[in-house]
This record gives C-alpha cells, sequence and structure tokens, in this order.
C-alpha cells in the first residue's frame, strides 16, 4: 500500500524535474539567442564609430538611425547585405518595371551596362564619388516622305 507522503514525494520529483527541465530549455534559448546578438552587436559598434568619426557620407543623426535599424532587422533575422547578383538583378528590374512598356528595354540596358550583350551603355563615377552615371546611346532611323510621293531614308538620329 502507497502511504500519502511518498505520492506527495513523487509529485513533488516529478514538478521537480519539469521545472529542471523548463530552466534547462529556457537557458539554451537564451544562449542562442545571446549568440545571435552578438554579431549585430558587434556590427553596430563599428558602425556607430564610423557615425561618430566623421567617417560617414551621411550626417551623424542619419548614420545613427540607420545603424540602429540595421542592427534590429539583423536581429530579427531580416537583414541582408545586398551583394547578391541575384538580389541586385532583381531590385533592377522592378524598377525598371515601374517605368512605362516603351522604356522598359533602354532601362533594363541601362543597368546591365557594358557588360550587357549590346555593349550601348557607357558606366562612369562611383558611389562613393556621389553617383554612377549610366549612359546608353539608341541608334534610329526616321523615313522622311519628299513632297512628290517617294519615300527617302534619313541620317541616322541619336
Amino acid at each position: 500500500m502507497t502511504k500519502p507522503t511518498d505520492t506527495r514525494i513523487e509529485a513533488l520529483r516529478v514538478r521537480s524535474l519539469a521545472a529542471l527541465a523548463g530552466s534547462a530549455l529556457a537557458l539554451a534559448a537564451a544562449g542562442a539567442f545571446a549568440a545571435d546578438k552578438a554579431p549585430a552587436d558587434s556590427r553596430y559598434q563599428q558602425e556607430r564609430s564610423v557615425c561618430t568619426g566623421g567617417m560617414s557620407q551621411q550626417d551623424r543623426a542619419t548614420c545613427l538611425r540607420e545603424a540602429g535599424a540595421a542592427k534590429d532587422e539583423a536581429r530579427r533575422g531580416q537583414l541582408s547585405n545586398g551583394t547578391s547578383g541575384a538580389s541586385r538583378d532583381a531590385n533592377a528590374t522592378d524598377r525598371c518595371n515601374a517605368l512605362p512598356a516603351k522604356d522598359r528595354a533602354d532601362c533594363v540596358a541601362r543597368i546591365q551596362g557594358p557588360q550587357a550583350a549590346n555593349q550601348r551603355t557607357q558606366t562612369s563615377g562611383s558611389v562613393a564619388g556621389g553617383g554612377v552615371l549610366r549612359e546608353t546611346t539608341t541608334t534610329t532611323t526616321t523615313i522622311t516622305t519628299i513632297p512628290g510621293g517617294s519615300a527617302a531614308p534619313a541620317s541616322p538620329a541619336r
């Protein structure tokens, strides 16, 4: 026969083990969170020193705000550095898709730059220098009608 004290002791053991398991799980989760948080905090400190040292091309307040926003996004796992080719291409294409249909092909040609098959675009400048300038030359031919009814090709227009 089981004594009432044995039942209470057993219930206490079960509760203690459950509490211990819960504590271990919480500790492991906190450790994982701290591990994920460390790179974001380290990066934030680096960006903050750039901002406060005047080495950014932004004003100090904007630089600090952007650094804080990047840290928050990194902690949420939503920050990407945008350096993958697919990411850049998708962003550029999305920007071109916002233009009228007749201008999209030229927009894509400008974005692809001189590495594109058409070689019609020249790129100069730099982001650090204030901007990248892409110039695309499109040659078209127009047909003019001569009084008398015949058509003659005009010189190529630029």
